[in-house]
C-alpha cells in the first residue's frame, strides 16, 4: 500500500527536452552488424526517447518524458464496490470500450498457492469469503480458495477516476497474463501446471474467458481445456480467422495455435497445435550463447508449419517436451502476446545470447488454418534481440500502440523500464520504475488513445498516463 496520498494527484516533468538519439535498427546482416550498432551506444544518458528524455519525478514512482503524467488507482486492500478487497500482484490487463465512452479494463492477479492472505480479496482470514456466489468460484480449495482471478475496472478517460470495480474471476491460480479477444472479451491464463491434492481441489494450468461488463459480477469459471493444460502465460487472438496463438512461460517452451470449432465460442472446442519451422524440425530458438545450436538472426523470415498435439491435458506436464519431439521449436519463456498491425508479436524473457529478452513476430498465413495453408504458410521472423540491457532487458508483457509502434515492460533484476521500438527496431524509453525493483506489468491503451494503463506488480498498483502521444501512423 501507498503512504502517501499525492500520488493521486498527476504529475508534470518540468525539465526540458533532449533530442532523441536513434540507438539501433535491429536490420543488420546478422549479429556482427547489431554488434557494431550497439557499440555507439555509450551509456544510458544516450538512451534518450522519442518522447523526450525521461525525467526525475519528484514523487520518485515513475520517471516519464516531460509533458506526460500519471495517476494512481486502484490499490491492493482498497474496498471495491461488491464489498471485497483488490488483490495484489497486477499483471496483465487489456482496455475495452465501455457504454457512454467509458474505458473498461480486466486485470490479472498473480497471486499464487502460497500468496499471503492480506493480498487476496477475501481479506486475512477468508471473511469476506461469503460475499461470493460459490457456484462462481473455479477452485473452492477445501474451503480456502486460491486467491487468483481478475478485477475489472470502469474508468472515466476524461476526469481520469476509477467509477466501479469488482472481482470478475475467483478461485485461480496465478494469472499472469492472457490477451483481449476481437469480441470483447478477456482470456485470462494460469501460470501453473498445479495439480489437485490437499489444498486444491482442482487441476489448474488453464485459460478462462472472462465477460467485459460494468455489471458487477463474476464470470461462469469455465476452463477452456481445449486450449491445453500448460504454464499458460499470455494469447492473442487474429481477428480475421478467431484463431487463438498462446505462449508458454517455460525456458523450453512451445508457441500454440488454438483452431475454435465455432469462431468466438471457444467452449465449443478445437484444435491445438504447435509452432514448427520448415525444414529445421525441433528447432532451438533460444540463440543462448551455451547451447549449442544455429544462431538464429534478426529480420530474417521463416515460414511456419503447425503440428497437431495429443493428450493435450498432460497429466505428466510434458506436453512442451512431446511437442518439440515431434518437431515444434522451442523458445525461452514465451511471456507477453499482443496482435497488432496485421501480425502477432510476443516476448521471450530470456531469449537471446545474453539471456536478456527477445521479441519475435508472426505474419499468419493468408490462409490461415485452412487445408491450403501450406501453399503460402505463415512467417516468423526474430524483430529484435538487442543482446544489450541498456536497451531492453528482460522483456515481459506487451502492446501495440495507436501509432504503431510495440510497447515493452521489463521484468529483469535491476532497473525496470517501458520501452518503445518502432516498426524499424529503434529502441526508446518511454518509463522507469523509479520506486522499487518490481516489474511494470499490463501495458495497455485506452479505445480513444488518451490513456496508457501501466501495472507495477509488487506495489500491487495500477496508473494511468497521458500525455501528447505520437499521432496514429498506417
Amino acid at each position: 500500500m501507498l503512504a502517501t496520498a499525492n500520488l493521486y494527484d498527476s504529475i508534470d516533468m518540468q525539465t526540458s527536452r533532449r533530442e532523441f538519439l536513434k540507438l539501433a535498427s535491429v536490420v543488420p546482416a546478422g549479429f556482427l552488424g547489431l554488434r557494431h550498432a550497439l557499440a555507439k551506444v555509450q551509456s544510458l544518458e544516450d538512451a534518450q526517447t522519442v518522447l523526450g528524455a525521461l525525467e526525475p519525478d519528484p514523487y520518485g514512482l515513475l520517471m516519464l518524458p516531460r509533458g506526460f503524467h500519471y495517476r494512481v488507482f486502484s490499490q491492493v486492500g482498497e474496498e471495491m464496490d461488491d464489498g471485497l478487497l483488490v488483490p495484489g500482484l497486477h499483471d496483465g490487463m487489456a482496455a475495452f470500450p465501455g457504454p457512454n465512452g467509458r474505458t473498461i479494463l480486466v486485470r490479472n492477479h498473480e497471486m499464487s498457492a502460497g500468496s499471503y492472505p492480506g493480498g487476496g480479496a477475501f481479506g486475512w482470514t477468508f471473511e469476506r469469503l461469503g460475499r461470493l456466489d460459490p457456484d462462481r468460484v473455479y477452485d473452492p480449495g477445501h474451503g480456502r480458495p486460491p486467491l487468483g482471478g481478475t478485477t475489472t475496472v470502469v474508468f472515466n478517460t476524461d476526469t481520469q477516476q476509477v467509477e466501479k470495480q469488482f472481482l470478475s474471476l475467483a478461485g485461480t491460480v496465478r494469472n499472469c497474463a492472457g490477451g483481449p479477444t476481437p469480441w470483447n472479451t478477456w482470456i485470462s491464463c494460469e501460470e501453473t501446471q498445479q495439480r489437485a491434492n490437499e489444498r486444491f481441489e482442482k487441476d489448474h494450468g488453464y485459460n478462462f474467458e472472462v465477460p467485459v461488463t460494468t455489471d458487477i459480477g463474476l464470470a461462469d469459471p469455465i476452463p477452456l481445456t481445449a486450449m491445453g493444460r500448460f504454464t499458460h502465460e499470455a494469447v492473442a487472438v487474429d481477428p480475421r480467422t478467431s484463431i487463438v496463438y498462446q505462449t508458454e512461460d517455460d525456458d523450453d517452451g512451445l508457441i500454440y495455435r488454438f483452431l475454435p470449432r465455432e469462431p468466438e465460442r471457444l467452449h465449443s472446442g478445437g484444435k491445438l497445435q504447435a509452432l514448427s519451422v520448415i525444414g529445421r524440425p525441433s528447432c532451438d530458438m533460444r540463440n543462448w550463447m551455451d547451447v549449442a545450436g544455429l544462431a538464429i538472426e534478426p529480420r530474417k523470415l521463416r515460414d511456419v508449419a503447425w503440428i497437431d498435439l495429443e493428450d493435450i491435458q498432460s497429466p505428466a506436464n510434458d506436453l512442451r517436451h512431446r511437442g518439440f519431439e515431434a518437431g515444434a521449436a522451442r523458445f525461452a519463456r514465451a511471456e507477453g502476446m499482443w496482435y497488432g498491425r496485421r501480425a502477432v508479436y510476443w516476448a521471450c524473457t530470456s531469449g537471446g545470447r545474453n539471456r536478456k529478452g527477445q521479441v519475435w513476430r508472426y505474419v499468419p498465413s493468408q490462409f490461415e488454418g485452412q487445408a491450403n495453408e501450406k501453399t503460402a504458410p505463415g512467417q516468423l521472423e526474430l524483430f529484435l534481440e538487442p543482446n544489450d540491457r541498456r536497451l531492453v532487458e528482460n522483456c515481459d508483457n506487451l502492446t501495440v500502440a495507436p501509432w504503431g509502434d510495440l510497447i515493452l515492460t521489463e521484468d529483469g533484476p535491476k532497473e525496470q523500464f517501458v520501452v518503445g521500438v518502432r516498426p524499424d527496431g529503434t529502441i526508446y524509453q518511454l518509463g522507469k520504475n523509479m520506486a522499487n525493483h518490481s516489474e511494470i506489468a499490463g501495458p495497455t491503451f485506452s479505445p480513444d488513445g488518451t490513456t496508457l494503463f501501466l501495472n507495477i506488480q509488487h506495489m500491487g498498483i495500477s496508473l494511468a498516463v497521458t500525455g501528447p502521444w505520437p499521432t496514429a501512423t498506417d
